[in-house]
């Protein structure tokens, strides 16, 4: 083709001293027109009749093909292509000029074919996040690798087209940098081993609610990738940890108690010691209105008057004998009130009981698991219950124990 270029220059009446600059440059004119026109075509025709099809198509896959840019990738191959086969055709082949843009033909494919790789991992790394119920295996770190390697051996190709020589003798002089190589890789090997060992051991999964107080970390797992894993806290932050730092260190994975049922309450009242007391008769007949404490009430009577065979006896001598008093039948209110709340998980352990008495008083703690895990439900939960039961205490005559406010000083004064 150049040779008939020349021809037809030399028909023009082109001097003989012009006519290879002036093939050269028709030449490269023609080649930079078809290099637009093949990228117009392939961005303004393939790509919209594509974008089309896709749209109009019922699956949800080929969308992800769009959404990463497969397709615009591979469009623009065409002209680089182009520019590959056209220049020796339309070019003087042992020119200067020839040689760079058959070189620069070579590097840019190579980089683009590894871009078009690259978006193609990035479309199974979606399809996995989306159709996978379980993600312990790390397809992101491991994509990562494999664009890592893709990137690496476009560089040794583009590399080798540059200095003319053979892939294979470039690859047979990277023993020798072994040694660099496993220095600036270092943070990445690291993670690829840590990836392996979180999937193995199912340590932690997208998804989850992890706690790193270390990195000030706590909340969902957004994406687990070779180096960093990001975490997404409460207040709509995002925390990025070392991957390795998951099996380096400790963390706390909730995942086990949004999958057992149940979430757990574990927290005290702290009832006054001074306002703890026997229950007289009155006191009693008052608290069996209640429904929750009769059965109670009734087996505690009938096991103190069947020891001591005489009831009156019995709660008119306080000095000598057994007595029932506020803050254990106040117990067992409260754990007949969480056994048939129906916001409490039956399945799970549900008791309340007495802690060591401190210099602020007597705390009972209630331990037990809500069968909602949803943070808001899980803390209006909690917190009709403790609502409750603080409103009840006084009619077992018990008073909550907090420190004197001013409210308490105003009215002793006055």
């Amino acid at each position: 083709m150049n040779s008939s270029l020349v021809a037809w220059l030399t028909e023009q009446g082109i001097p003989t001293s012009y006519l290879n600059l002036s093939s050269q440059l028709i030449g490269l004119l023609f080649i930079v027109i078809i290099l637009f026109l093949s990228y117009y075509l392939a961005k303004q025709l393939f790509l919209v009749l594509l974008h089309a099809a896709v749209l109009k198509s019922k699956n949800k896959w080929d969308d992800l093909f769009l959404e990463h840019k497969v397709f615009v990738h591979i469009a623009l191959l065409t002209p680089l292509i182009l520019l590959l086969l056209l220049t020796p055709l339309v070019l003087t082949p042992d020119k200067v000029l020839t040689t760079l843009l058959i070189v620069t033909a070579k590097v840019a494919i190579s980089f683009q074919v590894a871009r078009c790789m690259s978006a193609s991992l990035n479309v199974i790394n979606s399809l996995y996040r989306d159709k996978a119920h379980q993600r312990y295996l790390p397809l992101n770190s491991t994509i990562q690798v494999i664009k890592l390697a893709i990137y690496l051996v476009a560089t040794i190709l583009a590399i080798s087209f540059i200095l003319g020589r053979s892939p294979v003798y470039l690859l047979s002089g990277l023993g020798a940098l072994t040694a660099v190589l496993l220095l600036v890789f270092q943070d990445t090997i690291k993670g690829l081993v840590a990836s392996i060992q979180i999937s193995a051991n199912r340590m932690v999964a997208p998804g989850d609610w992890i706690e790193l107080p270390k990195y000030g970390a706590d909340g969902d797992v957004l994406e687990i990738g070779l180096n960093t894993v990001k975490v997404r806290n409460f207040d709509r932050t995002i925390t990025t940890v070392p991957t390795y730092a998951l099996i380096s260190g400790s963390f706390k994975n909730w995942r086990d108690m949004f999958n057992s049922g149940g979430r757990r309450i574990k927290r005290s009242i702290i009832i006054d010691i001074g306002s703890i007391e026997f229950l007289s008769r009155d006191k009693i007949a008052s608290l069996q209105e209640f429904a929750l404490l009769k059965e109670y009430l009734a087996e505690k009577l009938a096991e103190i008057s069947g020891k001591e065979n005489n009831l009156d006896v019995v709660l008119n001598d306080r000095k000598n004998n057994r007595q029932l008093t506020n803050v254990g039948s106040f117990r067992a209110y409260i754990e007949a009130y969480l056994k048939q709340h129906d916001k409490v998980n039956k399945g799970m352990t549900c008791m309340v009981r007495q802690l060591p008495a401190t210099e602020t008083g007597l705390p009972l703690e209630l331990y037990f698991f809500s069968n909602d895990q949803d943070w808001v439900n899980y803390e209006g939960i909690q917190a009709d219950i403790f609502d409750h039961l603080f409103a009840m205490a006084p009619l077992f005559d018990l008073r909550i124990f907090q420190h004197p406010s001013g409210y308490d000083w105003k009215k002793s004064n006055g």
